[in-house]
C-alpha cells in the first residue's frame, strides 16, 4: 500500500546543498509543510501516493534562497540617493526622508513590494531590520513568505520610538505577540555601533542571552566608521563589541568589510557569522570584504542584499556570482570560494546565522518545505554540465518558475500566488510622488 503524500515533485535535478553536487531524476516529497523524503523517482512514484504530483523538467530545485541582510521597506527609496557614499547617503538623503514619511502604511507597502520581488528571485526568507516591524510582519504573512523581524535599535528618535528604553519595549512586545506565528521569528537588530550606546548594548545582550535570539548588526562597512570608534571609543568597533560581551554564535556582524587578521580571528574563535553584501558594499564604495580569508578562518559566510536604496536589486542570483567572482579576484585564487559554497552561502550558511538551519536551507527530510524550481532550459543556460555550477554563473532570478513556503505554493509559473502587480505598483507610484512632492 502507498504512503500517502501531499506533494510529489519531479525535476531534473535536486541540489540537496547539506551535500555537494545534484542528484539526478531524484523526487521531493512533501507532506504537511514537511519535506518527507528524497529518493530517486522511480522508487518515489512506487512508494508514495501523492495529492498532486508535479514533472519539472530541466528544472533544478533547490532551497529557498535565504536573504541575511535586507530593509526590505526600503524598495521605496530603490533609486532615490544613488552614487554617494555611505555617510552622505544617510545624512543627506536616506534618515531625512525616513523622518518625513516612514510610518506603518510605508513600511506596509515598501515590504509588499520587497516581498514580492523577493519572491519571484527564489528569495523565500528574509532577516529584516527597519522601522514598524509589525507592519513588516503583517505584509510578509500576507505575501507568504518567511522572515526573521529586526527589533531595530537606535538611540536618535524617529517616527517608530523616541528613545533606545521605547525601541526595546515595542520590539518585545511584538516578539510576545507573534512569537507563535510560525513563519515569523525575531532578532534583535541594533542598527550599529556608532548609533547605540554601551549602556544599550548591555542591555540586549542580557535579552538576548536569556531569549536565545540572534544580534543583527551593521559592522565594520566603512574605515570612517573604525576611525570614529578609536576617537570616541579607544577601540575598533568589534574590539568596542567583544568587551561589552556582545561576540558568541548568535552575533551576526553585516558587512565585515575592514576586519584585520585579528579581528577574523575574533570571530571565527566567538563563533560569529557574518552577513556577506557584496552588491551594496561596492556600490556605496564601502570596499571588499575579505571573504576567502573569513570562510579560511571557519568563519559561517552568508548572503544579503541590503535594501533597493543602497543595492538596488533583491537579487541572491546577483549576489551568488558576484561574491565568487570577487573572492577569486581578489584572493588571486580560482578555487576560491566555488559555485557549491556562493550556494551554500545563499541558503544553509545563511539559515545556520539565524539559528534556523534545522528548519530551513537544504533539502533533507524533516525540514520544512521551503523550496524553488530554477529553470535551466533556456538557449543560454546549453549545454548544463554541472547545474550547481549553472545556478551561480549562468542562471538568473528569471529563471526561477516557482517557490514553495512551508510547502504552500507561492510563486507558480512565475506569477505570484498571493499579490497583484498592479496593486503594488500603484502603491509604489504613490509613495514616489510623496517623496518627489
Amino acid at each position: 500500500m502507498k504512503a500517502p503524500a501531499d506533494l510529489l515533485l519531479l525535476p531534473q535535478w535536486v541540489i540537496p546543498v547539506e551535500t555537494e553536487g545534484a542528484l539526478a531524476n531524484h523526487a521531493v516529497v512533501v507532506q504537511d509543510g514537511c519535506i518527507l523524503d528524497v529518493l530517486p523517482a522511480d522508487s518515489a512514484q512506487t512508494r508514495y501516493d501523492a495529492t498532486q504530483t508535479l514533472a519539472l523538467p530541466d528544472r533544478a530545485l533547490i532551497p529557498g534562497l535565504v536573504n541575511l541582510h535586507g530593509h526590505a521597506a526600503m524598495s521605496l527609496f530603490r533609486g532615490f540617493a544613488d552614487d554617494l557614499p555611505l555617510m552622505a547617503w544617510l545624512n543627506e538623503r536616506i534618515w531625512p526622508a525616513e523622518k518625513k514619511h516612514v510610518s506603518e502604511a510605508f513600511v506596509r507597502d515598501g515590504t509588499l513590494l520587497a516581498a514580492a520581488e523577493m519572491l519571484a528571485g527564489g528569495i523565500t526568507t528574509c532577516n529584516d531590520m527597519y522601522f514598524f516591524p509589525q507592519a513588516a510582519g503583517e505584509a510578509f504573512l500576507q505575501a507568504g513568505m518567511r522572515a526573521i523581524l529586526g527589533m531595530i535599535v537606535l538611540e536618535r528618535p524617529s517616527a517608530y520610538a523616541p528613545d533606545a528604553d521605547n525601541y526595546l519595549a515595542r520590539g518585545l512586545a511584538l516578539r510576545d505577540e507573534l512569537k507563535d506565528e510560525p513563519l515569523l521569528a525575531f532578532a534583535f537588530a541594533p542598527h550599529a555601533p556608532y548609533t547605540i550606546s554601551d549602556a544599550t548594548f548591555g542591555r540586549i545582550n542580557i535579552l538576548a542571552e536569556q531569549l536565545g535570539l540572534p544580534i543583527h548588526i551593521h559592522l565594520h562597512e566603512t574605515a570612517d566608521e573604525i576611525r570614529d570608534s578609536l576617537k570616541q571609543y579607544g577601540a575598533r568597533p568589534l574590539e568596542r563589541l567583544a568587551r561589552l560581551g556582545l561576540l558568541g554564535p548568535n552575533f551576526i556582524g553585516v558587512h565585515a568589510v575592514h576586519v584585520n587578521e585579528a579581528e577574523i580571528g575574533l570571530l571565527a574563535q566567538y563563533g560569529c557569522h557574518v552577513a556577506h553584501c557584496p552588491t551594496s558594499n561596492l556600490k556605496l564604495a564601502s570596499g571588499i570584504a575579505p571573504t576567502f580569508e573569513l570562510m579560511r578562518a571557519g568563519v559561517n559566510l552568508g548572503l544579503g542584499t541590503d535594501g533597493a536604496a543602497s543595492n538596488n536589486r533583491l537579487d541572491l542570483f546577483a549576489e551568488m556570482r558576484l561574491a565568487a567572482l570577487l573572492a577569486k579576484g581578489v584572493s588571486g585564487d580560482a578555487t576560491a570560494l566555488s559555485a557549491a559554497a556562493a550556494l551554500k552561502m545563499a541558503t544553509l550558511g545563511a539559515a545556520r546565522a539565524l539559528n534556523l538551519d534545522d528548519r530551513i536551507g537544504s533539502i533533507v527530510p524533516g525540514k520544512r518545505a521551503d523550496l524553488v524550481a530554477v529553470d535551466l532550459r533556456a538557449l543560454p543556460s546549453q549545454p548544463v554540465f554541472d547545474p550547481v555550477s549553472h545556478l551561480v554563473y549562468v542562471a538568473g532570478r528569471e529563471d526561477v518558475t516557482h517557490a514553495w513556503v512551508d510547502g504552500k505554493l507561492q510563486l507558480n509559473e512565475r506569477c505570484l500566488v498571493n499579490l497583484e502587480p498592479d496593486d503594488l505598483t500603484a502603491r509604489a507610484t504613490y509613495w514616489r510622488n510623496k517623496l518627489t512632492a
